[in-house]
């Protein structure tokens, strides 16, 4: 089994940005994290810095790559090993019009053979980890039996670490919001992966929403990557390095993290020319289920808060303002 991979965080577009990824550092500092998914033609034409800089506390981090031509793969891949990423993941899971209009994404599944030469590409290239992301099924190629096969097929290109999404994608008629909720759950099928391929590094993704459902899991696989719940209720995560990784240092309180993250916004508000909301807004999520969190989110997302907002905030929180500790 790889240690790396026991609990991670999902790849979510326009969510797993490296602000969110900072603030998650601030929780735990030994669960995976994952880039949103990010294109081959972006990495090679656009603004790589933009698009791939992190801060160094983000490690272990992962970047998720989408496209479909091995080449291209082979060299976004090369250019995440030498920007530092500790592994490389391809997308096969998204089933957005967009993505399928680039043919990558969930509906490469029916091309397994294809996927093989894409992984391949990519392992010839790099030293780091190649890795992959899919679902059960698509459309009606959803049995066992399909995903079996899909798994057999490219673990031959010695890919050894696939991480399924519980439920099966439909490429017509859902939208990408849907296929994250309508088509059931199926976890049974994953355990049964595991069961055929023993060799292999299976992680199971979809629907887990606390550390009592991880544990469940991984008495049948080997790893348990988390997607909404993660942000919803990032402080979620305060035991986990505890509880699966044996860390001994306790994890800080919610007002410890919002103040650790106040240097961080200032300096990129100040600095940088970022709008504080493009941090503040992964924030909203810290105090999920204490009493008095309204007012905590309303002042993170009313408007466009200031530095002064939140530094009175911390001041509160300093002064035993009730219920935010």
């Amino acid at each position: 089994m790889k240690k790396s991979h026991l609990i991670s965080i999902a790849p979510m577009m326009d969510w797993t940005d490296r602000h969110y990824r900072y603030f998650m550092r601030q929780i735990t500092k030994r669960t995976l994290l994952y880039t949103p998914m990010i294109t081959t033609q972006a990495i090679l034409h656009g603004d790589r810095k933009r698009l791939l800089d992190y801060s160094p506390i983000e490690h272990p981090l992962a970047l998720q790559l989408g496209g479909d031509n091995p080449r291209d793969l082979a060299a976004s891949a090369r250019i995440a090993e030498e920007w530092g990423y500790d592994e490389v993941n391809l997308n096969v899971g998204c089933p957005s019009d967009r993505v399928q209009e680039g043919n990558f994404g969930a509906c490469l599944m029916a091309k397994p053979e294809h996927v093989v030469e894409c992984i391949g590409a990519m392992k010839a290239a790099v030293q780091i980890p190649v890795t992959i992301k899919h679902r059960i099924g698509i459309d009606d190629m959803d049995s066992y039996e399909h995903m079996a096969q899909f798994v057999r097929i490219v673990s031959e290109a010695n890919c050894d670490v696939f991480i399924i999404h519980a439920r099966k994608a439909w490429l017509q008629g859902l939208s990408p919001k849907e296929n994250r909720t309508v088509p059931p759950l199926r976890y049974d099928e994953i355990y049964q992966v595991k069961k055929e391929f023993p060799h292999l590094s299976v992680v199971l993704n979809g629907g887990v929403r606390s550390l009592e459902e991880m544990q469940k899991h991984l008495r049948s696989v080997d790893g348990v990557m988390i997607g909404r719940a993660a942000y919803e209720d990032p402080y979620l995560f305060a035991d986990v390095d505890e509880r699966f990784f044996g860390e001994k240092k306790k994890c800080p309180s919610r007002k410890e993290i919002l103040q650790r993250m106040l240097p961080y916004i200032e300096e990129n508000v100040t600095q940088h020319g970022l709008s504080m909301k493009t941090m503040t807004r992964h924030m909203l999520g810290l105090f999920h289920g204490v009493p008095g969190a309204r007012t905590y989110r309303r002042l993170l997302s009313d408007g466009t808060p200031s530095l002064d907002q939140l530094k009175f905030l911390q001041l509160a929180v300093e002064r035993g303002t009730p219920h935010i500790e």
